[in-house]
């Protein structure tokens, strides 16, 4: 299966969960961007190394790192390998100079010894597909009376058809406001799973 290079392009608040927030990920190779939601400890690991903020107490993901090396492991790379039910799943590539090992991760954990390690990360085009927003699609909702998502918590997805909530997801990518595209991303897909279902 062909791996897709990503790169980390940012962060974000999230406005529907307290406390989390939203890593997008994006093609090296092209335009589609992947937003995951990560709790606060993990988006205070990647932001404390990316900024170079010196802590006086190793963090768990330092702690990682520091353990690899004394014991000459190196993670080779980060492979974001499946998302079923709204939940991505990660992979660490690992290499002890005598094989490699694949270890299962949290994809926010995954994410924050990439960023560590200087490793690089990947996915597959499934994985994109089903839940990767592109941003070459012009929006057309113009007629749309609401404009976009207002309260995303308790918004009535079941009112819209599906390529409606697809163009409201375009518009929202097209503003580079990502937490409303990945929730709406997030109400697609279970609408096209409670479609399947019958």
């Amino acid at each position: 299966m062909e791996k897709i290079p990503l790169k980390l392009l940012g962060m974000i608040n999230s406005q529907s969960q307290s406390g989390a927030y939203t890593v997008i990920l994006g093609e090296t190779e092209g335009k589609r961007r992947l937003p995951i939601l990560i709790n606060g400890f993990e988006a205070q690991a990647i932001l404390f190394h990316i900024e170079n903020i010196k802590i006086p107490r190793p963090l768990t993901h330092d702690l990682f790192k520091n353990f690899a090396e004394t014991f000459n492991i190196e993670l080779v790379e980060v492979i974001i390998s499946k998302f079923a039910q709204g939940i991505f799943y990660a992979t660490l590539i690992c290499d002890d100079g005598s094989g490699v090992q694949e270890i299962d991760s949290r994809t926010s954990d995954a994410i924050a010894l990439a960023v560590r390690f200087n490793c690089p990360i990947y996915t597959y085009e499934a994985v994109l597909a089903g839940a990767g927003v592109s941003i070459e699609e012009e929006p057309d909702i113009d007629d749309l009376a609401t404009g976009g998502l207002q309260q995303s918590d308790d918004y009535d997805f079941d009112k819209f058809t599906l390529a409606e909530l697809e163009e409201m997801m375009n518009e929202a990518i097209e503003k580079e406001d990502y937490e409303k595209a990945s929730t709406l991303r997030d109400a697609i897909t279970r609408r096209n799973a409670d479609d399947l279902s019958f």
